[in-house]
């Protein structure tokens, strides 16, 4: 019974346990997840939002920048070819110095040459040997002499090395001459290049056909054609997201991309998305490893506190529950000792009146003796007998009555060192007899108290003989007497321990119980001990007990300086 409802206990708590750190997770954790999460989330959109903004514009800004190059280079062609005759420009040396002046600065211009308008060299500055070279079958040729100023797509040409140049038309003496000047490529390649992202980023340029006007890095070669090119000109920059294979590796890359107004060159900007958005997600890890560490730190410290909270529970509940059975000991008392006063009261009359009839047939004995030895003897023992029960159940009335609390308590100051050294004296010759020695450990610093010496001496001389009959089957042993001041600081305590058979566990709950005993037939009434536990709560004390099997018994029997109020008022 005792360990189904251990295990119903243990059960209860453990239940209480999880229930107190579920609702604390819900209650705490989860919306502190939710929230992490959720501005983790809208963090993480933002900064991708702003990372990608900050690279549009960049990319716009630098689609301006090539096109301002490009500008410059034709507005030089074109007002080179406003402000010199054709006579100057071909005259020896003026080209030269025309490019020199060009290049001052930085090697923007390869070569720099005059054609006709049948496509031959009136004049070229350069270090490619093209002085003989006819133009009129080249496809630039064709679109200059039909738009007058053209930048062409990068192209081999008689120089078998990708190159492009650009051409402003000059009308002199009704004729046209084309002024053509060749970029150089390596300082136009840096130029587009310089807005390169990351390790792993490419910046490239396509004509309106796909084909590359730049190196592409590590996707392909220049003057080759670019895969999943659609083709479609627009006028801002978009933004693709596209997944690529390095070495059998999946590889996801953003790809923005711009056109250019003239020439129609689609400006590209590639880079590995893993690399561009490492920032945010080296943020968005700190960011969860912090959020889950304090999840943590807050499930951790709430099992703690749970466990505490629990504990402190439980003590309650055990403390409570000891309240419940003082409270039930103390109302079972009462009932019984309501019961005893009454039960006494009426043994009392006939016991009176058996004891008068005992007396009278004594005087009638006397009177008249009976002649006859042998009923005269058995009469007489009878007599005695009858004398000797009806003072033993004269005693157990009155120890009814005193149980019951019919003896009126005196009140006085003692000194419970020297009390205790007086019922050492009274029960030493006694103890000796059966083997049993004393032994005392008195603190001689403990101030006197008030209380009743006559009900203490019977709480104390019971306890003592209780101890002498627990050494019964050992033959010998110690009663030891010990004094102390109490825990809380506002009484006493007094240690009875021997070292006699002990109580069985199943027996302890039940001592204190009315006409209970572990004594043999005859030789207790079961009455001792309620009579002690009914006087100490009478002197506003506690009863504590500890017992071991084999090893003995420890009463622990703490008392106030003072009674309660109203045992002072009845005195």
């Amino acid at each position: 019974m005792d360990q189904n409802l251990e295990t119903k206990n243990k059960t209860y708590y453990s239940r209480l346990f999880r229930r107190f750190v579920f609702l604390t997770m819900i209650c705490s954790l989860v919306p502190l997840l939710l929230a992490g999460w959720a501005i983790n989330i809208h963090y993480s959109e933002f900064a991708r939002e702003r990372i990608l903004k900050t690279l549009q514009t960049r990319v716009d800004y630098h689609k301006k920048i090539i096109e301002l190059f490009l500008n410059e280079n034709k507005t030089r062609l074109d007002f080179i070819v406003r402000t010199n005759s054709i006579e100057f420009l071909i005259k020896e040396g003026n080209l030269t110095h025309i490019l020199n002046n060009i290049n001052r600065d930085s090697w923007v211009l390869t070569d720099i040459g005059i054609i006709d308008e049948n496509g031959a060299h009136a004049a070229y500055v350069g270090p490619y040997d093209l002085i003989d070279k006819n133009y009129s079958s080249t496809f630039w040729f064709r679109e200059v002499m039909e738009k007058e100023i053209y930048t062409s797509d990068m192209f081999m040409g008689f120089r078998k090395e990708p190159h492009f140049i650009m051409a402003v038309i000059k009308k002199e003496n009704g004729r046209r001459w084309i002024l053509r000047a060749t970029v150089n490529t390596d300082a136009f390649r840096s130029l587009v290049e310089n807005v390169r992202i990351g390790r792993t980023g490419d910046v490239y340029i396509l004509n309106s056909k796909g084909i590359y006007q730049t190196s592409p890095g590590s996707s392909g070669e220049i003057l080759t054609q670019a895969s999943g090119f659609n083709g479609e000109i627009h006028d801002d920059v978009k933004f693709r997201f596209l997944e690529t294979h390095d070495r059998d590796v999946k590889v996801k890359k953003i790809v923005c991309e711009t056109w250019l107004k003239d020439p129609r060159w689609l400006l590209v900007v590639r880079v590995g998305e893993k690399e561009f958005f490492e920032d945010i997600r080296h943020a968005n890890r700190a960011t969860l490893v912090s959020l889950h560490l304090s999840a943590l730190i807050i499930l951790i410290v709430t099992a703690f506190v749970t466990n505490h909270m629990v504990q402190v529970i439980k003590k309650r509940d055990s403390e409570l529950e000891g309240m419940n059975n003082q409270l039930m000991q103390a109302g079972k008392l009462a009932s019984i000792g309501e019961l005893s006063a009454g039960v006494a009261h009426e043994i009392n009359n006939p016991l009176a009146i058996i004891m008068t009839e005992h007396q009278l047939l004594l005087e009638a004995e006397k009177r008249a003796p009976i002649t006859d030895p042998d009923f005269g003897e058995q009469f007489a023992g009878s007599l005695n007998q009858i004398g000797t029960q009806v003072r033993r159940c004269a005693q157990i009335t009155k120890n009814l009555m005193k149980f019951a609390r019919r003896t009126r308590s005196v009140i006085e100051t003692i000194n419970i060192n020297v009390f205790l050294r007086e019922v050492i004296d009274l029960m030493e010759r006694e103890a000796k007899s059966d083997g049993i020695a004393f032994k005392s450990v008195l603190d001689d610093t403990i101030p006197p108290i008030l209380t009743d010496p006559s009900q203490l001496q019977q709480v104390f001389l019971n306890f003592i003989n209780n101890a002498i009959d627990a050494h019964e089957e050992k033959g010998s042993g110690t009663i030891t007497l010990s004094t102390c001041p109490a825990k809380d600081k506002t009484g006493i305590s007094i240690i009875v321990e021997d070292t006699g058979s002990g109580i069985k566990d199943q027996d302890i709950e039940k001592i204190f119980d009315p006409f209970f005993t572990t004594k043999a037939p005859g030789r207790g009434t079961g009455l001792g001990l309620s009579i002690c536990y009914s006087i100490v709560k009478q002197l506003g004390g506690q009863i504590q007990v500890e017992s071991e099997i084999g090893k003995g018994t420890r009463f622990t029997l703490t008392f106030p300086f003072k009674p309660p109020e109203d045992l002072m008022n009845n005195v």
